[in-house]
């Protein structure tokens, strides 16, 4: 079984709290969730469910520019005047830090914090040129404009961090390069920008090992974080890799029975499970299980017997799943209260699993109780966990043919959600399935408005190369369809079927579903013979991998000999080699025949 994207529960389960790579780190780490997305759909195939330059100079962008639209801060102050020619004193930057480290941990008012770290910076630079101190002081400027939104300035200030550190001076001048590496990439992230931050921990983690050695505890810590982060953009076997090595190190100095080893089983566990190996994701959860419990960590056994209920509802073993997210249920509401939102997300865990088995009323009963702790949210509770549970239930109310109350919830999720880059690939998940859930409705413009505004956002959070991407794509493109927008139709396919065959490959089912849907819009564009050629090579695959019985292949057949016929044609029985069928821009390009009636070539479930 191929790898399967993580629902949004699993995500936020699984997020760990940042480690402290730079002075002051960002106080909300992103957490990039998306629902899942795709069910079956009635006469159109649907996919399944399833990221050394030279030295210059750069100006530090002054603390006085405006923040970003709809960012409170603090009102401006009247700042300590300073003269300019102050600045060379080398007493002056010193002081000047040490100021803006407590305007920091005052709290009050981070444009003043910015002005004295600004000025720092400024001082250092003049007095002492390029190293440590400057390093340091460019890292709390950058900082401090992350904790105001304002992250490209911030990105700026960190390359420039980076710039100044020589590794060559001393392991506190590397040590300081590795933490601007790794805050930019921290940066990235809440900007939605994953695969630049993977590069940027990359580079953090070769100069932590080069400077620390492979084996050092601190290096654990950066390989988890790598790992997690790769999770994050579904490169599941480079997560695997990471997450062994800190596994490795911490069970090379904390002993046996720590709580890192426990940590780290959970996310070899969430791995596995998202590669589909449920038998190996099994064993890591009840060996961490075992390890909490001989460290007295009750409520994190609970969150693990909610992950083993995952794995055993995945088995199909439902009694035990039931038995699993019982004992959590009874835990959360003895430690937590009854109304917490671990407690919700147990009940809908339990309403998915009803689904599954058939018990719909028990289904719809979990939700609503779920339902009601969303509704009156305990006091500081996030509004993105909220808005993680509307969408979990949504997709429920979607399975049970309930749109109309799927898209209610979804819209109030949408709500709650602060526009911003650290919840961009978020929003696009929500609007890609209120897309879906509008196709299912017959409200075609809608879910082409949804659809694309999703793809929009997933192309600006790189996550254009990926699985699921293309999954949307091809949502798109069957919404195009149904517009008559079949030149746009037939970009969207083609686009979807590049994406999936590098990630999925040519042969797999969701492949050969935008086969399907692209020889279709072929067929209604009048490029018959392109799409007869993707129809015989689609039947070929088929009835390799299901035999000449299956329904699905008789479909097949059906379907070309329909368009057969109207070329006046036979099916040609040798096989041809994919590239000569679908080769993009050199597929064979034939006259067109005017517009064919959709009979011939149709779009299947």
């Amino acid at each position: 079984m191929g790898p399967h994207r993580l629902s949004s529960q699993q995500r936020k389960d699984y997020r760990p709290s940042l480690p402290l790579h730079h002075p002051l780190p960002p106080s909300l780490p992103p957490t990039n969730i998306q629902p899942s997305l795709f069910k079956s759909h009635t006469h159109f195939h649907t996919l399944s469910k399833f990221h050394k330059t030279p030295a210059r100079s750069v100006t530090i962008p002054d603390p006085v520019h405006k923040t970003r639209p709809g960012k409170k801060t603090a009102p401006p102050e009247k700042q300590p005047m300073i003269d300019e020619a102050n600045l060379d004193n080398p007493d002056l930057g010193p002081f000047l830090l040490k100021l803006a480290r407590e305007a920091v941990g005052s709290g009050e008012n981070p444009n003043k914090a910015l002005d004295y770290a600004f000025r720092a910076a400024k001082s250092f630079e003049r007095c002492s040129g390029p190293g440590l101190d400057l390093a340091m002081s460019l890292h709390l400027v950058a900082a401090i404009y992350c904790s105001l939104g304002r992250f490209e300035e911030a990105t700026r200030v960190l390359e420039r961090s980076i710039e100044v550190s020589d590794p060559q001076n001393g392991s506190d001048h590397a040590l300081a390069k590795f933490s601007g590496y790794m805050q930019l990439g921290d940066t990235y992230s809440m900007l939605g920008q994953l695969e630049q931050s993977i590069v940027c921990y990359g580079s953090g983690l070769k100069i932590q090992m080069d400077t620390l050695g492979e084996s050092d505890p601190r290096v654990a810590e950066t390989c988890r974080y790598l790992a997690e982060a790769h999770v994050q953009v579904m490169q599941f076997d480079e997560a695997e890799n990471y997450s062994m090595k800190t596994l490795e190190i911490h069970r090379e100095h904390k002993g046996p029975a720590s709580i890192e080893e426990a940590a780290d089983r959970r996310l070899m566990a969430l791995i596995y499970e998202a590669k589909g190996d449920y038998e190996s994701a099994l064993e890591h959860l009840v060996l961490a299980s075992m390890l909490m419990i001989a460290n007295g960590q009750d409520n994190e056994v609970a969150a693990i017997d909610v992950g083993i209920g995952d794995i055993y509802l995945s088995l199909c073993r439902f009694d035990e799943a039931v038995f699993s997210y019982q004992k959590a249920l009874t835990v959360f509401k003895s430690t937590r209260g009854e109304n917490h939102p671990s407690v919700a997300s147990v009940f809908i865990r339990l309403a998915d699993l009803y689904y599954k088995t058939g018990k719909l009323r028990e289904s719809k009963s979990y939700c609503e109780n779920a339902l009601r702790i969303y509704a009156k949210p305990l006091p500081g509770i996030v509004s993105e966990e909220i808005a993680t549970g509307l969408t979990e239930i949504a997709a429920i109310y979607e399975a049970v043919n309930e749109p109309e109350e799927a898209l209610k919830l979804l819209q109030k999720a949408m709500k709650l959600l602060e526009d911003t880059p650290a919840h961009r690939s978020t929003i696009a998940g929500i609007e890609a399935q209120m897309g879906v859930m509008f196709y299912m409705i017959g409200r075609f413009g809608e879910a082409w408005s949804s659809l694309d505004s999703a793809i929009e956002k997933l192309r600006a959070s790189g996550e254009k190369k990926s699985a699921y991407f293309g999954i949307v794509l091809n949502q798109l493109g069957l919404s195009c369809v149904q517009l008559y927008k079949l030149n746009e139709a037939v970009r969207l396919f083609e686009e979807a079927r590049d994406i999936l065959e590098q990630e999925c490959g040519i042969c797999h089912l969701d492949t050969l579903g935008v086969y399907s849907n692209l020889a279709a819009t072929y067929d209604a564009t009048g490029r018959v013979e392109s799409a007869i050629e993707i129809l015989e090579y689609i039947l070929k695959v088929r009835e390799e991998k299901l035999g000449t019985a299956n329904p699905d292949v008789d479909d097949e057949k059906k379907r070309l000999a329909d368009l057969l016929k109207e070329a006046g044609r036979v099916r040609n029985r040798k096989g041809k080699s994919l590239e000569n069928l679908i080769g993009g821009s050199n597929s064979q390009r034939m006259k067109k025949e005017g517009m064919k009636r959709w009979s011939g070539t149709s779009y299947k479930n």
